[in-house]
C-alpha cells in the first residue's frame, strides 16, 4: 500500500474574494486553482498543483504554479514570479523566477546540504508533459525536503504578457501546501508485543509520539499557529493513523480526538477496515473545530493531539475480507483469565446495508497456535437490541494471544476475519503504584542528608521486594554502579513535600534500577 498521500489546501489573499477552497486527499497529482481576478481586463487564475515525482523511482516533491486565462485556458506569456517559500517555520528560498511559458515547477529534493540550494534546469517534468509544455523546472535541494511538511508560498505576479509590462501593482497570493509526511512509530506492548503504527500527517510535521497501553491512548504534537488570520485561512487539518490488524487492543470500534484538552467532535473520525493488513483512521478537523479550540483555551502551544477510545466500555470491531460484513465484539468479563468461564458477545452486521444487524449462518472458533478452545454454528441475530453469545471455559494452559474466528458468513468461505484478544492479560497490575504515607519521611530525610545514600537503597530495595512499594514493571538496563543524580534528590524532597505526584517520584526510582542503582 501507497502511503504517500498529497492533500492541497490553497488561500488567496487578493482584494476581496473569498477562495473556493478544495482538499485533495488521495494519491498522485493534487490540484486547486484560485478563483479568477482581474488583469488589465482579463480574467486571470493561479493555479498550484502538486504531485510525487516518478513515485517508483524516488520520493521527490514536485509543486508547479502556472498562471492562467481564465477563459481561454491558455497560460500567459513572460511573466515574473517574485516567491518566497518557507517549511513550517524553516526559511527556503526568496528570488524572482521568469517563466516564458507562464508555467514553473519546484522540485523539492533531499539531500544532506549545508544551505538550500537552488539549480534551474528546462522541462522534462510530470505537469509540462500534461499541459504540452517546455514548464521552467527549479531543483530546490536540502535535507529532509522530500519528506513532507507545510510549505508556505507567498507568490507575488510582476509581469504578465511581457516582461517590460511590469504590473503597476503585483498579484499577491498566499498559499500553504501540505505534503503527506509519514513516520513509523514502533511500540513495545505488553500484551501484543512489538507492533508498528504509522502516522501520517497532511499538515505539519508531528513529534512526540506516544501510547499508553493501559488506556489504549495515542498522544502526539504538531506544530500549528493559533492566530485569527492562520485558523481564517485553514480549512481542514487532515491527519491518519494507520493501525496493524495484528493489534488488537487499537481493534477498537470507535476513537474520539482532543486537541490541547478539548473534545472534538466524533464525526470528523472516520475509520477504514477495509484493507487487508491494516485499518486507517482518518481525522479531518474543520475549520470550525479549530475555532472551537481557539474561543476554549487560551495561550496555545501548537496543537497537542490525544486519540483514544470512544467508550469506556471495550467493544473491538473487523470486516470481513470481502468487504460485506462487520463483525462487533465484546467479553464478559472484559479480561478474560484461564482456568475460567467467558463469553464473546458478538453482532454481524451487513456494512452495504449501513452497518444493520443481519441473520446470517456463521461458524464461529477461539484457537491459539493451531488449538481450538471453543468452536460453535449458528444464525446470527437481526436484533437491534440483542446479540450472539459465545460460551466457553478457559483452559488454565492458555494464556497471552488468542484469535476470535468467524468464518463462512452466509455459506461464503470469503466472508471471514480473525479479532486476536488476550488471555491473563498484562495491565494494571504490573503499572499498579502503591507508597505507604510514611515513606515521604524517609524520602525528606534521604533528601536533607539524614540518611546516606546506601542505606536509603537498600531500604527501597527491600520495600519493593516485599511489594510494600508498588512500582511497574522495569527492566534494569546496567549494572554498573554509578553516582545518584541529584534531580532525583530533589524529587524526593518534593514528593515528600506534595509537590509533586507519586508518579513523578516513582519515575526517579525507575531511573535508579534502569541504571543498576535500585537492585531488585
Amino acid at each position: 500500500m501507497n502511503n504517500k498521500f498529497i492533500t492541497l489546501v490553497i488561500f488567496l489573499s487578493i482584494s476581496s474574494l473569498t477562495p473556493t477552497i478544495v482538499e485533495v486527499y488521495g494519491h498522485g497529482l493534487g490540484a486547486e486553482t484560485f478563483p479568477p481576478v482581474d488583469l488589465n481586463g482579463k480574467l486571470i487564475t493561479l493555479e498550484v498543483s502538486s504531485s510525487t515525482n516518478n513515485p517508483e523511482e524516488t520520493d521527490d516533491q514536485q509543486i508547479s504554479i502556472s498562471l492562467i486565462d481564465f477563459n481561454s485556458k491558455i497560460t500567459l506569456r513572460d511573466v515574473t514570479f517574485l516567491i518566497k517559500s518557507e517549511r513550517g517555520t524553516q526559511f527556503l528560498f526568496e528570488r524572482e523566477f521568469q517563466a516564458d511559458n507562464g508555467f514553473i515547477v519546484f522540485n523539492f529534493i533531499s539531500e544532506d546540504t549545508d544551505s538550500i540550494e537552488i539549480v534551474e534546469e528546462e522541462g522534462g517534468d510530470i505537469f509540462g508533459s500534461l499541459l504540452g509544455l517546455d514548464s521552467r523546472k527549479i531543483n530546490i535541494i536540502g535535507p529532509k525536503l522530500s519528506e513532507g511538511g507545510l510549505y508556505k508560498f507567498d507568490i507575488s505576479v510582476l509581469t504578465a504578457d511581457g516582461y517590460s509590462k511590469k504590473l503597476d501593482e503585483p498579484l499577491v497570493f498566499n498559499s500553504g501546501i501540505s505534503i503527506a509526511q509519514t513516520k513509523t512509530h514502533q511500540i513495545n506492548d505488553p500484551n501484543f508485543g512489538t507492533q508498528e503504527i504509522q502516522s501520517i500527517t497532511f499538515y505539519d510535521e508531528i513529534s512526540d509520539f506516544q501510547y499508553n497501553p493501559d488506556k489504549r491512548e495515542i498522544s502526539f504534537y504538531m506544530p500549528f499557529d493559533w492566530n485569527v488570520d492562520n485558523i481564517n485561512q485553514t480549512s481542514v487539518v487532515h491527519e491518519e493513523l494507520i493501525i496493524s490488524k495484528t493489534f488488537g487492543d487499537l481493534l477498537v470500534s470507535g476513537f474520539s480526538m482532543y486537541i490541547n484538552d478539548v473534545k472534538l467532535s466524533d464525526n470528523i473520525i472516520t475509520i477504514d477496515d477495509f484493507f487487508s493488513d491494516g485499518r486507517i483512521v482518518h481525522f479531518i478537523v474543520n475549520q470550525k473545530e479549530l475555532w472551537n479550540i481557539y474561543n476554549q483555551t487560551e495561550n496555545q502551544d501548537g496543537m497537542k493531539f490525544l486519540v483514544t477510545p470512544n467508550s469506556d466500555e471495550t467493544q473491538l470491531s473487523s470486516v470481513t475480507e470481502n468487504g460485506q460484513f462487520r463483525i462487533l465484539v465484546s467479553s464478559e468479563p472484559e479480561n478474560l483469565k484461564s482456568n475460567s468461564n467467558g463469553k464473546i458477545n458478538f453482532n454481524i452486521m451487513d456494512v452495504f446495508l449501513k452497518n444493520r444487524p443481519i441473520a446470517v449462518t456463521y461458524d464461529f472458533s477461539m484457537t491459539q497456535n493451531g488449538k481450538t478452545i471453543h468452536q460453535q454454528s449458528g444464525t446470527s441475530t437481526d436484533s437491534k437490541e440483542e446479540f450472539d453469545i459465545a460460551e466457553f471455559t478457559i483452559p488454565n494452559d492458555i494464556t497471552g494471544i488468542v484469535y476470535l474466528n468467524f468464518e463462512n458468513l452466509n455459506g461464503n468461505d470469503l466472508a471471514g476475519t480473525s479479532i486476536p484478544i488476550v488471555i491473563d492479560r498484562i495491565g494494571d497490575q504490573n503499572n499498579e503504584i502503591s507508597i505507604p504515607e510514611w515513606i515521604r519521611n524517609n524520602a525528606a530525610w534521604w533528601a536533607e542528608g539524614q540518611i546516606d545514600d546506601g542505606t536509603f537503597i537498600q531500604g527501597i530495595e527491600y520495600l519493593i521486594k516485599n511489594d510494600i512499594i508498588l512500582i511497574p514493571k522495569t527492566t534494569q538496563e546496567s549494572s554498573d554502579f554509578q553516582e545518584i543524580p541529584s534531580w532525583i534528590k530533589n524529587n524526593a524532597a518534593w514528593w515528600a513535600e506534595g509537590q509533586i505526584d507519586d508518579e513523578t517520584f516513582v519515575q526517579g526510582l525507575q531511573y535508579l534500577i534502569q541504571n543498576g542503582i535500585l537492585r531488585i
